[in-house]
């Protein structure tokens, strides 16, 4: 049998609401192309969701800011942050024009914790806006890999209170390599 070249995901699957962009994204595949020219593929195994103005652990809640400004833009670019100075996190912007959404990708296959992320992508501040559709460094695919998940409350965000810290907003998938052989 005869495997189908991935296909690249386009800004449509980014320009629709954060809570349906966040778990479809369990399972795909996440390419990073090195400065040294080479290549690694990674499968996206959990999520997080950050919905607009109004869910307090997300960025965007506070208005608009330089940190903040590519949320605001249409979806399918990459929102790169820094925290205690030194893990980029990276998140995928969502919505369209003026919806500051995005998704915070917290675990790869192999690799969990959305900090350890950045590290193994060797992601910086040179990331911050790039287009996931054109982009030559990092961008996604359909992996035909279809991964059942659980939904659980976001983590790290006791800063925003109820109900946001509550909310069932991380999405986690459950046995990938598993999945692999389907």
């Amino acid at each position: 049998m005869r495997r189908m070249k991935n296909k690249r995901l386009t800004k449509d699957f980014f320009i629709r609401e954060v809570l349906d962009v966040a778990p479809e994204l369990l399972g795909k595949e996440l390419i990073r192309k090195y400065e040294d020219g080479s290549v690694r593929k990674f499968i996206i195994t959990e999520t997080e969701a950050y919905r607009g103005f109004e869910d307090l652990a997300c960025h965007a809640s506070k208005g608009r800011t330089r940190r903040s400004e590519i949320m605001f833009r249409t979806g399918g670019n990459v929102y790169v942050y820094l925290i205690y100075g030194m893990y980029w996190m990276l998140n995928f912007v969502t919505g369209g024009e003026g919806d500051p959404s995005a998704v915070l990708i917290r675990g790869l296959e192999g690799i969990s914790g959305p900090g350890r992320v950045g590290r193994e992508l060797l992601l910086d501040q040179s990331f911050y806006g790039e287009c996931l559709e054109t982009s030559e460094r990092i961008w996604l695919e359909e992996s035909g890999i279809a991964l059942p998940y659980r939904k659980v409350p976001r983590v790290g965000i006791h800063y925003a209170g109820e109900p946001w810290v509550s909310k069932p907003w991380r999405f986690v998938a459950m046995h990938v390599s598993d999945s692999r052989s389907m």
